[in-house]
């Protein structure tokens, strides 16, 4: 199972008054990096709409491990978990790069995604191109 890697550098506008990265943003960040993640995997996200599939997040978490801030040099880490009949779970990690070149976790989550068709948003099976290019 392949994975991906986002790298991100902080913006201002994504950090709250406590001076971290605002909690929302790192469900913009794992969006992201799913997109990067089946891109890399060679399943465009426009080839599966114009084949009549979406998807759709139906469950979320993110879990706080260390502070991220403005200029911090990040990147999120997308690898599928799971894939089931009409869905698949993606992981997220947010590692966050000290002065030293180090890395820390500084978050960790995933999503589930349901699959849907575009013509009538019930749930369908995942493609077999989706599936086969997530490793399952």
């Amino acid at each position: 199972m392949s994975g991906f890697s986002l790298p991100i550098v902080v913006r201002y506008a994504e950090v709250d008054q406590q001076g971290v990265v605002f909690n929302g943003h790192y469900l913009t960040w794992f969006d992201e990096a799913c997109t990067g993640l089946l891109d890399h995997l060679g399943v465009a996200y426009p080839d599966l709409i114009s084949g009549g599939y979406d998807f759709q997040v139906v469950h979320t978490e993110i879990d706080f491990r260390a502070p991220v801030r403005w200029r911090d040099a990040v990147r999120v880490t997308a690898t599928c978990a799971r894939v089931g009949t009409t869905s698949f779970t993606l992981e997220f990690t947010v590692l966050c790069r000290t002065g030293t070149g180090d890395e820390h976790v500084a978050v960790r989550g995933h999503n589930v995604y349901v699959v849907v068709s575009t013509e009538d948003w019930a749930k369908r099976p995942v493609p077999e191109t989706l599936r086969a290019a997530l490793g399952h």
